[in-house]
């Protein structure tokens, strides 16, 4: 299974034969470093680049090029190098761009020989960056991982190698400049078409097949849609000044559908980004017939897949991706749009002769109208297809199982411990600011990949004036993600620990405390904060061991093998340095082996530590207490509204559930 990283993410590696393909969208410079045990290289012989693409167990391309494969041997590195940081960099000349915020974001994916996809990583958030560390390979007690780094620089090439360490980086810089700029090179082939067995179609309306939204090649965001819809204008040519800048479509995606409103109906691949689902032993439910002029009526269950759970999931999925493109294709629209009239009117005010009489004042008004009707087009197809994601999202709602359910829904009234772990658990939805109303659960996928960061700090405070209630509000979204964890797994399989080192969340814990699914009372004071950390880090030590020495079954009988969830509030109080550096080690090492963190935290309380937490904080994903737009998508990179799980007001559903995780727990699971 393919593991979508975010920044400070890591990951096993299968082996030591590996490739690593780079998608940028525009051509870029791929190399990569040798560094010893501190990440530090020690020299130019160390640095895989366009003028010496080959070392010792690595080789990178010899050109600048929008699609990059690297060829990484691990076994034959040296035993002085602990890791390999991959490099991408802008090139320098004429007419490229100068920073990494004009370009798609950057997409990096690990595989293994056979193109089997390990590990991938989109690079979101890029600036005034023109060179960044996409990731790492790096060794850890004699076994390799990936990392995913994101670190950019505005400096360039020179900046980053001389961050790691590198005495003749400006050198070295200069002269892979040169040797860009001198063409020395053979191609590199892009990555190949994905295959009809790597994606999942289904059947939908008219609105969003008239939208035109096709998925992105294997292993290929794109920052902006890869075909327009029927209101927004053709895609810019050379030397084009009336068309859309920025959006071309793709001739190597592997399907689009069709853009004519009068195809009617008919399959859209709307891939998940690395999601591979095979067919299903039977088709999955179609919808049933419309009237005449009418759109496909949805149907809970229409994505592929060899369950409902699995149908529903990868449609919940569907929906989200669909949201993005159209809302993409929308605002590419208006940019147009926008820089049409601009150019227009620019136009009419740089002839002289235009502003005598009317004239420059019925080109401004042909201009406005143009504008208008263009933006009204567009709106109005983002409303159909808004439209239809609306009334899809109201048939998959109700029929969502417990874990992918909002705590509103009627099925956690008739909640009983389950007997498998769900694929994925909802923690919250997520919306775009076209349409607030339409939300999209959020799913992750289980067991947890990495830890939880409930956001309690002060940048937060510009929509909540009262830390103190902030504070509460994020205990208690901690509690309600708990419960739903404990709440999907089966009896006695998931294990909560709470670290309260001050006491402050007493009240906010009290229905986890009182339901009695705790494994133990919240620790408080140090001594406390050091037992838990100490027996979770001794756990993690002896399941590694037993994994690496093929010895799972002789473990210890007092080790516990269920999954581990430690929450973690008001950090850093109650830790000295040997227990931030236990939590640190449960964070990077934990989720491997069965041990999540959960931390209730104001970032801003640990600023004395300086950026020896950074590691800690990038390899959480961050969630808050109160709706915060903090998180992008894959695909066009959009800035999603979260919002926290909601309670219904005066409801018991929350106590109801945990009283039966304790009953199943009490009954062993009957």
């Amino acid at each position: 299974m393919t593991a979508e990283l975010v920044r400070g993410q890591n990951h096993p590696l299968p082996g030591t034969r590996l490739e690593i393909r780079v998608s940028a969208g525009n051509p870029v410079v791929a190399g990569a470093t040798l560094g010893d045990d501190r990440g530090r290289v020690r020299g130019v012989e160390c640095v895989a680049h366009p003028g010496s693409p080959t070392l010792p167990g690595l080789e990178v391309s010899k050109q600048a090029a929008a699609d990059h494969r690297l060829a990484v041997d691990l076994g034959a590195l040296p035993d002085t190098v602990h890791r390999v940081s991959v490099l991408l960099a802008l090139p320098v000349g004429a007419g490229d761009p100068a920073a990494f915020r004009a370009l798609a974001a950057p997409f990096v994916a690990v595989t293994t020989l056979d193109g089997a996809e390990v590990a991938s990583y989109t690079i979101t958030d890029l600036d005034a960056e023109s060179a960044v560390v996409a990731l790492e390979l790096y060794r850890r007690q004699g076994a390799w991982k990936v990392r995913a780094v994101g670190q950019g620089y505005a400096g360039g090439l020179a900046e980053m190698l001389t961050d790691q360490g590198l005495p003749e980086a400006r050198e070295l810089a200069r002269a892979i400049d040169d040797a860009v700029a001198r063409g020395l090179a053979r191609s590199v082939a892009a990555p190949p078409p994905r295959t009809a067995d790597d994606t999942r179609v289904r059947t939908t309306a008219q609105g969003r097949t008239a939208q035109g939204l096709p998925a992105p090649a294997h292993g290929q965001p794109q920052s902006q849609p890869q075909s327009q819809p029927q209101s927004a204008p053709p895609p810019r040519q050379p030397g084009d000044d009336d068309t859309a800048t920025g959006v071309t479509p793709t001739a190597s995606a592997p399907c689009a559908a069709s853009t004519d409103p009068q195809s009617g109906g008919g399959p859209v691949d709307y891939t998940h980004p690395s999601r591979r689902t095979s067919a299903p032993p039977t088709p999955p439910p179609t919808a049933p017939p419309a009237g005449p002029g009418e759109p496909a009526r949805p149907v809970a269950g229409d994505a592929t897949g060899w369950s409902m759970e699995e149908r529903l999931y990868n449609q919940v999925w569907g929906m989200f991706e669909d949201l993005a493109r159209t809302t993409a294709a929308y605002r590419s629209a208006v940019d147009f749009a926008d820089s049409r009239m601009e150019q227009e009117l620019d136009k009419v005010l740089s002839d002289p002769r235009s502003r005598i009489g009317g004239t420059g004042d019925a080109a401004r008004e042909t201009a406005r109208a143009r504008h208008a009707d263009l933006v009204g087009r567009a709106r109005a197809a983002l409303d159909r297809d808004l439209a239809q994601l609306a009334a899809e999202s109201e048939v998959v709602e109700p029929a969502l199982p417990p874990a992918y359910a909002a705590w509103s829904s009627p099925v956690w009234h008739a909640y009983r411990a389950p007997m498998e772990i769900p694929m994925a658990l909802r923690l919250g939805d997520l919306h775009l600011p076209e349409r607030v109303g339409l939300r999209i659960p959020m799913l992750v996928r289980l067991p947890l990949e990495r830890g939880l960061w409930i956001d309690s700090g002060k940048a937060l405070t510009n929509s909540f004036t009262d830390p103190a209630e902030l504070r509460r509000l994020a205990v208690d979204t901690a509690v309600a993600h708990a419960a739903r964890l404990l709440a999907a797994y089966p009896a006695g399989e998931f294990q909560v620990h709470v670290i309260d080192a001050a006491g402050a969340a007493a009240p906010a814990l009290a229905p986890l405390v009182t339901a009695g699914v705790l494994a133990g009372p919240p620790a408080s004071g140090a001594a406390g904060v050091c037992e838990v950390l100490a027996k979770l880090t001794q756990r993690v030590d002896l399941v590694q061991m037993a994994v690496r020495g093929g010895a799972a079954d002789a473990l210890p009988p007092d080790v516990d093998t269920a999954e581990q969830l430690l929450i973690v509030n008001d950090f850093p109080h109650g830790f000295d340095d040997r227990a931030v550096t236990r939590l640190r080690y449960l964070a990077d090492e934990g989720p491997a082996v069965g041990v999540h963190l959960m931390m209730v935290a104001d970032r801003e309380d640990a600023a004395e530590y300086g950026p020896l937490l950074d590691p800690l904080w990038r390899a959480l994903l961050r969630l808050t207490p109160v709706p915060d737009d903090h998180l992008a998508d894959p695909w066009v990179g959009h800035a999603w509204t979260y919002d926290p799980p909601a309670m219904p007001q005066g409801s018991q559903v929350l106590r109801q559930v945990l009283d039966q995780v304790a009953t199943a727990r009490r009954n062993g699971g009957r």
